[in-house]
């Protein structure tokens, strides 16, 4: 009180305080009171441009808009964006997901873009130009044309192999089955085919196909509960509750079929715990946060069945937000066996340049004397020189090892089939095998540097099991007593 006091009145340090005059009294008017004290509007009109600043991004970040049951609202052109040249794409996206990374018109170059990367395979590139140059040329081109692709092959035929898996995994996610709304009444339909602004039927124990909004559900008050393993690694099941409007007029399905609520929201993004939204219906708003948003890749537990309109489908979705697009991953030893090709490279150029001086030198003092040694071609000393350090590079281009990728890819793929059949990796109690679903970062398997635990749960298996206990008295438990010394050892 006495800060607000002190902020609110200003005292000079020469000024003597005035009894006669009256601060303010009940019959003064509010400009009057406005005038008398002019330190606290600017601080209020402060306070108020503040707040509407604050506003005024919430509002524009609430762009996304959904309407229930209208699959062609999201058709309109205000709800298109600019792909190419002239041609537009609606900006929601389907819900089929892909996690592959080629098809058959881009696996050629993107999985020849890949391997180039590697240092000794760029070289050998260099190299087989190098030998089409007759000038230069010391060894036939086909003589580096077939190693390289045949590292080439090898590796592409791998990475087609995983790339097929990705593709099966990725249509056995989309072709799972979910009731949706369609001409008045539920139908089984695929998650591919799911379009934002659909009213959807989740059971218990099935997966959430995308981002929605909560409806009703059977339980009280809409509760529903999920499990989030999927997100972030957590067991324990958490609730989500849907608006009390909803929960009370939204529960048959001719009154789901008949729903058309306007929802804006905020734009597809990766924060899995922040939802700003507003619902518009019978001529009401209601605000919408987190806790009424089933996110895709929760599990539907203790719940017999919940409703829900989709607001992010597919690649909108905050679970495939925070995966981010399929790059082409390195290990350690990727890195380091090309810091070692990188190194060759330069010991091969420094000897070349040797070799090269050299023969420079030679031709300076006995070449040009020899008539034995001349072929007809009037090339000057230091231009011999030049020509003769690329032939050297290609004649010495064993020092590169490529053979050393290929060896590491065959160990890949056989290392891949051993962690599949390993049976210390088997989880009995759920049919369960360890599967390797890439060969490219088998040795990074286990390799931790860091642990950052809030408890113990984090690292170990939540389980505790019943051993005995004394209720009362009454002592609970498999026990084994022995009567002579009448000890009994509880368990």
């Amino acid at each position: 009180m006495s800060s607000e006091r002190d902020s609110e009145t200003t005292f000079d340090e020469d000024s003597q305080p005035n009894d006669e005059v009256v601060p303010y009294s009940d019959d003064d008017t509010e400009d009057e009171l406005d005038s008398q004290q002019p330190a606290v509007e600017p601080e209020q009109n402060q306070i108020n441009r503040s707040t509407k600043e604050s506003q005024e991004p919430l509002k524009k970040d609430c762009s996304w808009q959904v309407k229930a049951n209208d699959r062609h609202f999201h058709e309109q052109p205000q709800f298109k964006r600019k792909i190419f040249l002239c041609f537009k794409k609606s900006k929601y996206a389907g819900n089929a997901i892909k996690t592959y990374k080629y098809n058959l018109v881009t696996f050629l170059p993107l999985n020849l873009f890949e391997q180039f990367k590697r240092a000794a395979n760029t070289y050998f590139l260099v190299l087989l130009i190098l030998q089409a140059i007759p000038q230069i040329s010391t060894l036939s081109w086909y003589t580096t044309l077939v190693p390289l692709l045949l590292v080439l092959g090898i590796t592409a035929v791998k990475d087609l192999v995983d790339d097929i898996v990705r593709h099966r995994m990725d249509n056995e996610v989309n072709n799972r089955a979910c009731e949706v709304i369609r001409e008045g009444r539920f139908k089984s339909m695929k998650w591919k085919d799911i379009k934002v602004g659909d009213i959807i039927r989740l059971k218990k124990n099935t997966f959430v196909p995308a981002d929605i909004l909560l409806l009703s559900s059977s339980e009280p008050n809409s509760l529903c509960y999920v499990e989030t393993a999927e997100l972030d690694g957590e067991t324990n099941l958490k609730f989500k509750m849907a608006l009390e409007v909803t929960d009370r007029y939204l529960q048959e399905e001719n009154a789901m079929a008949d729903f058309n609520g306007l929802i804006e929201c905020e734009e597809p993004n990766n924060r899995l715990d922040k939802f700003t939204g507003t619902l518009f219906w019978r001529n009401r708003s209601y605000a919408l946060d987190a806790d009424k948003i089933l996110l895709r890749g929760c599990k539907i537990r203790n719940t017999d069945f919940c409703h829900g309109v989709v607001i992010f489908a597919g690649a909108d979705t905050k679970i495939m937000k925070n995966s981010g697009k399929t790059k082409f991953k390195r290990t350690k030893i990727d890195s380091l066996m090309n810091y070692m090709v990188y190194t060759i490279f330069v010991v091969l150029i420094l000897l070349s340049a040797g070799l090269a001086i050299g023969h420079t030198y030679w031709e300076q003092q006995i070449g040009n004397s020899s008539w034995y040694l001349y072929d007809a071609q009037d090339y000057s000393p230091p231009y011999r020189g030049f020509l003769n350090f690329w032939g050297y590079i290609i004649v010495l281009n064993t020092m590169v090892p490529i053979s050393l990728y290929v060896s590491v890819e065959v160990i890949r793929l056989g290392q891949s089939y051993f962690i599949n059949w390993d049976l210390q990796m088997y989880y009995p109690e759920k049919d369960t095998a360890a599967k390797a679903r890439t060969t490219t970062l088998n040795e990074q398997l286990g390799q931790i540097h860091y642990i950052f635990s809030d408890k113990t749960g984090t690292l170990t298996q939540n389980v505790m099991t019943f051993k005995k206990c004394c209720i009362n008295g009454q002592r609970y438990g498999k026990s084994h007593c022995s009567t002579k010394g009448k000890v009994c050892c509880w368990q």
